[in-house]
C-alpha cells in the first residue's frame, strides 16, 4: 500500500466542497478553518469544542502559517455550532476523499478486510428528553486501521436498520465484509453481494434455523473426523498472557441439499472456527462460532477475515481509553455523531504514524511538537 504526502495547507482543499450550513452573517471564521482546527485538536488530544478552542489558542503562531484565520481563533461556541450544523455523511466524504488521496490500495492483493461493528456511547443518554445513549455502527478497514464510515442509532436494536445504510456510503467493490450475528440478516447478506463485495457474517441464536443446520452439518462430518467432506482449514497456536490460545478454522462449500438454500442463495460456503485455551491454573476451555459466507475462501484467509474483526472492537476499546468517549456527555446527536467520527479518523491517522509509541504517546507528541502534528497530519511518518 503506497502512501502519497499531503501538504498542511491542501488539507482543507478536501473541504471546499462541503456546503456551510450557517447564515451568512455568523461566517465569521471560515468553515474550512474551523474543521481544519477540529481535527488537528482532537489528534492532540481534545475531547470536545472547548478543548479544541483552548488548544487552537494556544498554536495560533503555527496555524496561521496556513490557515487565514483573518479573525483569530473560532470560539469554543463557533466549534460547537458547527459541528451541531454539518450533516454527518457529507462531513465523513470530504475525509473519505483525503485518505483516498493520500494512501493508495494495492489492487493486485486479496480483497479488502472491511469490519462493521456498533458500539455505545454510554454516557450521552438525555432522560430529559426520553432519549437513550447514542449508538455509532461504523465500518474499519481492518488490516489498513482506516475509518471508512458510519451511521448514528438511537439503540443498539437499530443496528439491522443502520448497516444497510452504512453499507451505502462505502465503496463495496472487492472487498470482504465481516460482520458480527448482529448483521446476519438476508437482506444484508443481498445487498453486500450486489455492491460488489463478500462477506464473512456470525452465525448465531438470532437465526437459530440457520446456526442449527450449519451446526448439526458440520458435527455429523466430526464423527467421522470429515473423512467424507472437501474442506479447507487453517490452524494456529498463541502463547500469550499466560495462556495458550489454539484455533482451528474449517470451511466447505455450501452442500446440494443444504436445508437453507433457498433462503439463503447468496451463501457459498459455511464454516466454524473452535478456539482451545489452556489457562496458566492448568483448566482448559473451548469456544465454537459458525459463519456463512459468500465465497469459498481459503482456510487461511477465512481465519484472517475472523481475527480480523477483532481490529475494530480494538479501535473502539482505544476510544474508550485514548479519547474517553464512553465519558463523553454530548447529547446532541448531529455534534456527537461528527465527534464520534473526527475520534476515529484521528485514530486513522495516529496508527499510521511509524514511530513506535503508544495511540495515548503519540496524541502527547502531536500536542508538545508541531513538526510531529505535521508528520501525522499528512501521512509523512507512514
Amino acid at each position: 500500500m503506497a502512501t502519497k504526502w499531503v501538504n498542511v495547507e491542501s488539507i482543507g482543499s478536501y473541504f471546499e466542497s462541503l456546503s456551510d450550513p450557517r447564515h451568512t452573517r455568523n461566517r465569521k471564521h471560515l468553515l474550512v478553518d474551523v474543521v481544519v482546527i477540529a481535527v488537528c485538536g482532537m489528534l492532540c488530544g481534545s475531547d470536545g469544542p472547548t478543548a479544541i478552542h483552548r488548544w487552537a489558542a494556544n498554536r495560533l503562531d503555527w496555524l496561521q502559517q496556513f490557515l487565514p484565520l483573518a479573525n483569530g481563533v473560532p470560539s469554543r461556541d463557533c466549534i460547537r455550532r458547527l459541528l451541531m450544523a454539518l450533516k454527518p455523511e457529507a462531513f465523513q466524504k470530504c475525509f473519505q476523499s483525503w485518505i483516498a488521496d493520500a494512501i493508495q490500495t494495492d489492487d493486485s492483493g486479496p480483497k479488502r478486510l472491511i469490519a462493521i461493528d456498533g458500539k455505545t456511547c454510554r454516557r450521552s443518554h438525555d432522560a430529559s428528553q426520553q432519549l437513550g445513549a447514542l449508538h455509532i455502527v461504523s465500518a474499519w478497514a481492518s488490516e489498513e486501521g482506516i475509518a471508512l464510515g458510519q451511521v448514528a442509532t438511537e439503540e443498539k436494536s437499530n443496528e439491522i436498520t443502520a448497516i444497510p445504510e452504512l453499507l451505502n456510503q462505502i465503496d463495496l467493490t472487492d472487498s470482504l465484509i465481516t460482520i458480527d450475528a448482529m448483521g446476519c440478516q438476508k437482506e444484508i447478506a443481498r445487498d453486500i453481494v450486489a455492491g460488489g463485495g463478500d462477506f464473512v457474517i456470525s452465525v448465531k441464536d438470532n437465526q437459530p434455523t440457520l446456526r442449527e443446520t450449519i451446526e448439526a452439518y458440520f458435527e455429523k462430518h466430526l464423527e467421522c473426523d470429515l473423512e467424507d467432506l472437501k474442506y479447507r482449514c487453517h490452524e494456529t497456536s498463541e502463547d500469550a498472557h499466560g495462556r495458550i490460545d489454539e484455533r482451528s478454522y474449517f470451511l466447505t462449500k455450501v452442500p446440494p441439499d443444504f436445508a437453507v438454500k433457498k433462503e439463503w442463495p447468496w451463501v457459498k460456503a459455511i464454516g466454524y472456527s473452535l478456539r482451545v485455551t489452556q489457562h496458566d491454573d492448568g483448566s482448559e476451555t473451548d469456544e465454537t462460532r459458525y459463519y456463512i459466507l459468500s465465497r469459498y475462501l481459503s482456510g487461511k484467509r477465512f481465519s484472517e477475515a475472523v481475527r480480523g474483526h477483532w481490529a475494530i472492537e480494538s479501535m473502539h476499546w482505544v476510544l474508550d481509553v485514548n479519547f474517553r468517549e464512553d465519558d463523553s456527555r454530548t447529547r446532541e446527536r448531529t455534534l456527537g455523531n461528527n465527534l464520534s467520527w473526527l475520534r476515529r479518523f484521528a485514530v486513522t491517522l495516529l496508527r499510521r504514524h511509524f514511530v513506535k509509541d503508544s495511540l495515548r504517546g503519540k496524541m502527547i507528541r502531536c500536542m508538545m511538537n508541531t513538526e510531529f502534528l505535521t508528520e501525522v497530519l499528512t501521512l509523512q511518518g507512514d
